[in-house]
């Protein structure tokens, strides 16, 4: 009993702060620990992938939350175009988290491993990549002052970025992860905005995505409340530290860093379903 409390709050804690710091938001560290350490080891009675992924969207408002407080100090957090991409996002994740009954762990560990791989490339080839007209349409640019006192002019145009994000927050609804392993590459590389800001608005829409997808899953009882009680204070206080660390690093340091976490976590995805 204590070692598995130890590991929950280690987990709450860890996820949280790189979380936060790369503005993934850890839920694709919490469901596949949970996965693990209930399943695999027998530690969390009563544990499946489905209350993983709805104990991962609960945890992950507490994070979002605390995250957009924090890199909103800043002025971090793009609240106009993010209320955009709330329009999609939000329906999308409550639509997922009911899609998620129909899924295994072995289906999740492979697809989500090779989808986070990919993104990882993405960011590596981004700078070669050339902005899309579609998404560059000059009526929807708008300034927006980073936390250094640059002014960035970008935009996002309202039917394009409601698609995009209904599709994402399916994705977040489906497998527990708040969005933001998906919106943060999404607003670097399609509407080209400082990682600063992209990952200060992720925390922001981890909040409510989140909030949606961990409503659905809390009608079809899919959360250990007791493991809750564990991760959420650590959660709440790791997000935090992790905000409040990413003010130290460049804009191309927290890509890389993203880059480099979402690689990692999709290999040893893809390898738990060989072994």
């Amino acid at each position: 009993m204590i070692l598995t409390i130890i590991i929950l709050i280690l987990i709450g804690l860890g996820s949280s702060v790189l979380g936060a710091l790369v503005g993934i938001g850890g839920g694709i560290i919490i469901v596949p620990a949970l996965v693990f350490i209930g399943i695999n080891l027998g530690l969390i009675e009563g544990m499946t992938p489905q209350i993983a992924i709805g104990t991962s969207s609960m945890i992950l408002v507490i994070t979002g939350l605390s995250g957009m407080i924090a890199y909103g100090k800043s002025n971090q957090v793009d609240r106009y175009n993010g209320s955009i991409f709330l329009i999609g996002l939000v329906p999308g994740a409550f639509v997922g988290s009911y899609a998620s009954s129909y899924l295994t762990i072995d289906s999740f560990n492979l697809y989500f491993g090779i989808f986070l791989i990919f993104i990882s490339i993405l960011l590596t080839v981004r700078d070669k990549i050339k902005p899309i007209k579609m998404f560059q349409n000059p009526k929807y640019m708008r300034p927006h002052v980073d936390k250094d006192g640059n002014v960035h002019s970008y935009g996002v145009q309202p039917s394009i970025a409601i698609m995009l994000t209904f599709i994402v927050g399916f994705i977040t609804g489906l497998f527990g992860i708040g969005g933001g392993a998906l919106m943060t590459p999404l607003m670097l590389i399609v509407f080209r905005m400082p990682a600063s800001i992209a990952i200060g608005t992720s925390m922001m829409l981890i909040f409510y995505s989140s909030l949606s997808s961990a409503i659905g899953h809390a009608f079809q009882a899919h959360i250990s409340y007791w493991s809750l009680l564990l991760l959420a204070p650590a959660a709440f206080y790791g997000a935090r530290w992790g905000a409040n660390i990413s003010h130290k690093f460049s804009n191309d340091s927290l890509v890389s860093l993203l880059r480099g976490a979402l690689f990692l976590i999709g290999v040893y995805l893809i390898v738990q379903t060989v072994i």
